[in-house]
């Protein structure tokens, strides 16, 4: 079964997706329709919608088998201090949210409320996996073909060598089991492509992939992100977040550079005429909506931040990237990969020490 957005029901284990219905610039009037959308195409799932049952009543009156309403009667606005609103609300929806996946009645949240407060609530509620020092926030950058992972895009703003070598080894799992990527080759993104290049953290952190048994490639510059150099780009949270906006500024810019050329006078609306093929394709290329949303990588249980501009289309894939990821167990996978690397570093950390050389004599063949 589909549905009018192209999602399909992809069979597997059903699972529960807590959705905080409050949340985003959009409220209620976005993020239920876009819930009930994928509630549709996946009947076998269990949608939760989290939030003000008047509110989300007053956008669907009936609701589906495979979706239930959770009272919260808080919501943390989009201006608001995260640490404070998670202080004094505490029926806040999100905060629900994050408890049904705690106690094990949700197997994965998405919200497309305040960012901070989202990440906090994962933080704090949830937990974070066994080994991990900070969680990640990833997303799916589109380029022609598969997208890639980038990380860490605002979670971490002072990531170590560690935290970088911790988040390619995230990434990689949420590319192999969400978006079926064999084996992704991982790079960090530097002002340079040679090894060596790049700050004292790059240096470490090429040092640590380059024994972390990962399928790493080396640096990639700005330039070469949308080539199809690597799956999964590692960089610091401020240099990410730094990254994702100048792009869907730059995307945006030259949108409306083609629109008011091809709107300008007959000559341009003839050309649409030739061109709206290609400029089809090259939208769904662009269609950012379709990755649905960021995956809060190293918390116990799967958390996907979307935009906080997100409507009905991109709330849909963002429920439907949540229960893949819930599906492929990637929080499980992760904290298993984590625990094999310990393990083998330990075993090398064990290992006796080469025996020293003899005198010199001796390797001249005695004195």
């Amino acid at each position: 079964m589909s549905s009018w957005l192209g999602l399909k029901d992809h069979g597997g284990a059903a699972v529960r997706i807590a959705v905080d219905a409050m949340g985003g610039d959009h409220g209620p009037s976005e993020v239920v329709p876009g819930a009930l959308d994928y509630a549709a195409a996946h009947p076998a799932d269990v949608i939760l919608l989290v939030g003000r049952e008047d509110a989300i009543r007053a956008i669907a009156p009936t609701l589906p088998p495979n979706v239930e309403i959770v009272p919260a009667a808080d919501v943390i606005e989009m201006d608001e201090h995260p640490a404070l609103a998670l202080r004094e609300k505490k029926d806040a929806s999100i905060l629900v949210a994050c408890d049904l996946v705690r106690h094990g009645r949700a197997d994965a949240v998405i919200t497309a409320g305040h960012t901070g407060a989202g990440m906090a609530a994962a933080v704090l509620r949830i937990g974070r996996l066994p080994r991990v020092d900070r969680p990640a926030l990833a997303v799916q950058m589109v380029r022609r073909g598969s997208p890639f992972v980038l990380l860490d895009i605002g979670a971490n703003p002072d990531s170590s060598a560690e935290n970088l070598a911790q988040y390619a080894r995230m990434g990689t799992i949420f590319a192999e089991r969400v978006l079926g990527i064999a084996e992704p080759r991982v790079a960090l993104l530097s002002i340079g492509e040679e090894k060596g290049k790049g700050d004292l953290l790059i240096q470490r952190a090429t040092e640590l992939l380059d024994e972390s048994g990962l399928r790493f490639v080396g640096n990639v510059e700005g330039k070469d992100l949308t080539a199809d150099l690597a799956d999964v780009v590692v960089t610091d949270a401020v240099t990410g977040n730094v990254v994702i906006k100048f792009f869907e500024g730059l995307s945006t810019f030259i949108f409306d550079l083609w629109r008011a050329e091809l709107s300008a006078g007959i000559r341009g609306r003839l050309a649409y005429l030739l061109l709206r093929p290609g400029i089809g394709r090259i939208r769904e290329v662009f269609d950012y909506e379709k990755a649905g949303g960021s995956p809060l990588l190293g918390v116990k249980g799967v958390v996907i931040i979307t935009h906080g501009r997100a409507r009905r289309r991109m709330i849909a894939f963002g429920v439907d990237v949540a229960a893949r990821a819930a599906r492929e167990r990637v929080p499980e996978r992760i904290a298993e990969a984590l625990r094999a690397a310990d393990a083998a570093a330990d075993q090398v950390a064990e290992m006796p020490a080469a025996p020293a050389l003899a005198e010199t004599g001796a390797m001249e063949g005695g004195a």
